[in-house]
């Protein structure tokens, strides 16, 4: 049986609505055209956008363009958004052609406030989607506005999580302070270090990421509000201009200021390249440190075996017993997801036109999921791995004693050249630098100790 519906217009034409539905005519074109991922946008997108509403709503009362009754049933109508009860009803496609105006039109808040004030949905007659609810706002300036915010939410979650990675990362530097190893540069014995050196340089490298992403996030919070479709201010009053920054950022709860020049913030999204950038940088330093985690577990008998990762599931569908180091692998993925998407966010914010850039949907999508599988990733990084990975003590010293990289510790005492025949000796002769160190009595036994460790 069909549902029952309604039938509703706009300036393309006329279509059949679910009588049911909060969207309107607006929405149900969009969903049309742009059956693109078959998924649905942002839930934190949306609520920010719907905080532009109820901002807007406060302070076109407060100049006598909305009545209290159309003002109060907007913000409630936000606030119910806000609280997710309306999720079903935003069906567009977050890849969407115009800018994000299908996601702009507001239907859904529109609808609900009629109800709200005994209308019914669909008629439009007590709040208009164009004319209450976005009542000096244009597609322009509130999208970007909203993905700005959703941003500044999204990358608060991330720097959490590498909060609890780099303390999770500097407990293991404390606690592998003591296990001497073999370092390597370019796959090759190098010189004697810490594991705990190890694990230290990863827990620097992850606060350097966290303070380079909010360096970049910190452009998010200029916003270009009150700039209408390109920056004049066209239809906006200057009182709203002037308070509309301040009252979005008292119910958002960060500072947000307007724009020195709204025809720049309007039509360039550098700003979000910039996050991008960061995000791509963080990915591929954790990408780097999981590699090396997979090498220094590799193994558990033919490897370097340096470390153990905790075995979190069966490896092989066919080989008995094998453990891989699915936690790492996933890290690594996500990284390339994260860099594929940087790439997408660049060219898109290349591709602005003049006074808009038309693209702000898909670099919205992409930026979006980039924080969304990062902070997933760094999570299951911490709980999953780094808390459980613990140190083979005994591999560690059989490697550095085997290794002939130990002869750089005798350089200052021996000179380069005799610390260069015993490693080539002791790698002909399969024999170790102590041995013949102390075979040739260059140095006393406790000196030697004292040197290698």
């Amino acid at each position: 049986m069909k549902a029952a519906s309604r039938l509703e217009a706009d300036s393309i034409g006329s279509l059949e609505v679910p009588t049911a539905a909060y969207y309107g005519v607006q929405a149900e074109r969009a969903s049309r055209n742009f059956e693109i991922t078959h998924l649905k946008m942002s839930p934190v997108f949306l609520s920010n956008l719907a905080l532009i509403k109820k901002a807007a709503a406060s302070v076109n009362f407060e100049i006598g363009l909305l009545t209290k009754p159309q003002s109060d049933a907007i913000k409630t109508a936000c606030d119910e958004v806000i609280a997710g009860k309306f999720a079903a009803d935003f069906i567009v496609d977050p890849i969407q052609g115009g800018a994000g105006t299908s996601a702009n039109m507001n239907e859904v808040i529109a609808n609900r406030a009629n109800e709200l004030l005994g209308g019914k949905r669909g008629t439009y007659d007590l709040v208009h989607p164009n004319d209450q609810v976005n009542l000096a706002q244009s597609t322009n300036d509130t999208i970007p506005t909203a993905g700005k915010m959703t941003t500044i939410l999204l990358s608060e979650k991330l720097v959490a999580s590498l909060d609890k990675l780099e303390a999770s990362l500097r407990i293991k530097a404390d606690e592998f302070s003591d296990v001497i190893k073999m370092g390597r540069t370019q796959l090759q014995d190098a010189v004697p270090m810490t594991l705990g050196d190890s694990f230290a340089g990863y827990a620097s490298m992850v606060s350097r990421l966290k303070k380079r992403l909010e360096k970049a996030v910190m452009e998010m919070h200029e916003i270009n509000l009150g700039a209408t479709a390109i920056g004049t201010g066209i239809n906006a009053s200057q009182y709203y201009k002037d308070h509309i920054a301040g009252q979005l950022s008292k119910i958002f709860g960060f500072e947000l200021k307007q724009a020195d020049d709204l025809f720049d913030a309007t039509e360039n999204l550098d700003s979000f390249v910039e996050v991008s950038g960061a995000l791509k940088a963080c990915a591929i330093s954790l990408s780097k440190m999981s590699n090396d985690l997979r090498l220094l577990s590799s193994g558990p008998r033919c490897g370097f075996a340096e470390i153990n990762l905790p075995a979190k599931q069966n490896g092989s569908s066919i080989m008995p017993g094998k453990v891989n180091p699915v936690i790492p692998e996933v890290v690594s993925q996500v990284a390339f997801l994260v860099c594929g998407h940087d790439t997408t966010i660049t060219m898109a914010a290349e591709a602005g036109q003049l006074e808009l850039n038309a693209f702000e949907p898909v670099v919205f999508y992409q930026l979006f999921e980039s924080f969304t599988a990062l902070t997933g990733a760094v999570d299951t990084l911490v709980e999953n791995c780094i808390t459980g990975i613990t140190a083979n003590k005994g591999r560690c010293k059989q490697l550095k004693e085997g290794s002939v990289g130990i002869a750089t510790v005798l350089c200052p005492y021996l000179g380069y050249q005799l610390s260069a025949k015993i490693a080539k000796r002791a790698l002909k002769e399969k024999r170790s630098v102590r041995e013949l160190v102390l075979e040739s009595h260059l140095m006393s036994e406790e000196k030697l100790d004292g040197l290698l460790g």
